[in-house]
């Protein structure tokens, strides 16, 4: 799969687990059912019961987030494989989802090992680290 396609798969996983738990929730989810209907039709009332179950989900357990992201992920990723045309109305709904009307940022995905004394400092974005 294009690498592309790959990054926005996950930036629109981790975006839509995100505002599960905001006031954008109905707005995230109408768009998303909206972007099935147009690509999958035959899949689009699946598609919003699954989002209701997510929803549900991530609300008796918020450590799952992650999962549910990268579940969704998934989901995202085979639509854009048999779908390639759907990109663009799916970078659409996320700059439309993005506080602020700003483009809706990428997901960092960083991982670290640290053994014996050492230190790692990681961030997604601005990190200040005062050591004394």
């Amino acid at each position: 799969m294009d690498p592309e396609l790959t990054t926005l798969a996950q930036s629109a996983g981790a975006t839509l687990v995100g505002l599960m738990a905001t006031d954008a929730w109905e707005r995230t989810r109408d768009g998303v059912v909206a972007l099935w209907r147009r690509a999958r039709p035959d899949r689009a009332d699946t598609v919003a019961a699954e989002l209701k179950h997510t929803r549900a989900d991530l609300a008796a357990d918020a450590t799952a987030e992650e999962e549910l992201a990268a579940e969704w992920q998934g989901r995202i990723r085979r639509l854009l494989t048999e779908r390639p045309q759907v990109a663009a109305d799916l970078r659409a709904l996320l700059d439309e989802l993005a506080p602020g009307g700003a483009p809706a940022a990428s997901t960092v995905a960083q991982r670290a090992t640290a053994s014996g004394s050492a230190r790692v400092y990681q961030a997604g974005r601005d990190q200040h680290i005062t050591e004394r």
